[in-house]
């Protein structure tokens, strides 16, 4: 059989690797746009910081590691796919038959409709190229404006940070990390950042960029910023334009059932472009984290390779998790931290020591949470939103004082037979 994948991130080669342990004669054909070993684009900000060198990113060290699991790799971009005939058009003008297809090809950024966008001096932080340039001009002292507060800009922010630049960001939304945090969390984080020494516009939006030496950002609210870098960081999208007229259904992302399935079969999506359905909402999901394309990828594998000997494997679910560190500020997000209908919710904020933590209850389950500076309460956060579990008198107990998290998750936890009965809990 052959089974080609587009994409060569995370996502990508761990479907690769894992269709190589299950399947040892088949042919793996591999598409990844970029020139670049394959890399993780989440290593970049460790780059900007110089913690690591370019090879530091690279997915995996030994560079003859895909030839030596006879893994091919093309350095090309996908241009169309053709379902029926079950065939991918390359941009290098190569047609790819096969037998399994995983779309893999993750996001890319979006580009803001700003005049001078596209002007020198002006970048995304997306790939190794993007890195390449923006070490070249964010040097200690540089001023640098950046577009977009929310969870990639705020990790792009600490990398730069790190580079001792004079650090602009401007935010659309009302709050720092607007879909990520709630008002409270979101200005605690604001005010955390300008005390660190930058300057942050928040409800405010960059209307121009005019071409100087150096360059002028004019915001919505008449000022105007000189910057020497500009970052565009202002969110990103699923790449997956080529699928137009495929026959495989899209909507924000690639469509998949609990098998990342798509509606062609034997045609998978895994990642930042899948679409991926999710178990305990009921719903699809893109949940552009690491951990959820590594474990969609491993699934769609596995079921790429399944057969009468070998059960189809199922996605858990989709998990919404964000943990984030900026500037030495640890926030949470995990489920639906905005809350359900119906369901109630408890706030604890302790500004003076820079903690803040909001629960999300629908009858006595724990669907979704906030926290900022509360870092010893993460692991039982995670622990209750993923595994569904129902608190009984502890939902009480938990709205009377947020705090006691741990407590309720380990007798909770430990009443339905510990965490292998909380993720049974789950199924249900």
């Amino acid at each position: 059989m052959h089974h080609v994948i587009l994409g060569a991130g995370p996502a990508g080669i761990i479907a690769a690797e894992t269709l190589r342990k299950h399947a040892p004669g088949d042919t793996i054909t591999v598409v990844g746009e970029e020139s670049e070993p394959p890399y993780s684009r989440m290593a970049i900000p460790y780059l900007l910081m110089g913690r690591i060198a370019e090879s530091g990113t690279y997915l995996r060290k030994r560079l003859t590691h895909y030839d030596d699991l006879k893994i091919k790799l093309i350095h090309t971009r996908a241009k169309r796919v053709d379902a029926t005939a079950r065939v991918v058009g390359l941009e290098n003008g190569q047609n790819l038959t096969f037998d399994t297809l995983l779309i893999a090809t993750g996001s890319r950024p979006a580009r803001a409709p700003i005049s001078g966008i596209d002007c020198a001096g002006v970048h995304s932080c997306w790939t190794l190229e993007d890195a390449r340039a923006i070490m070249a001009l964010a040097v200690p002292g540089a001023r640098v404006l950046q577009l977009g507060a929310g969870f990639i800009g705020c990790i792009i922010m600490e990398a730069l940070a790190a580079r001792g630049v004079h650090l602009s960001v401007v935010e659309m939304g009302d709050r720092m990390v607007p879909r990520m945090m709630g008002p409270t969390a979101g200005g605690m984080i604001r005010d955390w950042c300008e005390a660190k020494g930058v300057e942050v516009f928040t409800a405010t939006r960059v209307d121009a960029i005019e071409v100087a030496s150096p360059l002028r950002a004019r915001l919505s609210d008449g000022r105007h910023v000189a910057a020497d870098l500009v970052i565009s960081a202002t969110g990103v999208r699923p790449a997956i334009g080529f699928l137009e007229n495929s026959g495989i259904n899209c909507l924000q992302g690639v469509l998949t059932d609990e098998h990342l399935q798509t509606n062609v079969p034997g045609i998978y999506a895994a990642g930042d472009c899948a679409e991926a359905f999710d178990k305990v909402s009921g719903k699809t999901l893109i949940s552009a984290i690491q951990p959820n394309a590594a474990e969609q990828a491993r699934v769609a594998a596995l079921n790429m390779v399944a057969n009468d000997k070998r059960p189809r494997a199922s996605l858990r679910g989709v998990t919404q998790i964000n943990v984030l560190d900026t500037l030495g500020l640890v926030s949470t997000s995990f489920g639906n931290w905005e809350g359900v209908p119906g369901g109630e919710h408890v706030e604890l904020t302790d500004r003076a020591h820079g903690r803040h933590l909001s629960l999300q209850f629908q009858d006595d389950v724990l669907v979704g949470c906030n926290s900022v500076g509360w870092t010893e309460h993460v692991g039982a956060m995670r622990g209750l939103v993923e595994g569904q579990i129902h608190l009984g008198a502890w939902k009480g107990v938990l709205l009377k004082d947020p705090t006691q998290l741990m407590l309720a998750y380990l007798a909770s936890a430990q009443a339905l037979g510990g965490w292998s009965g909380a993720q049974d809990e789950r199924r249900r």
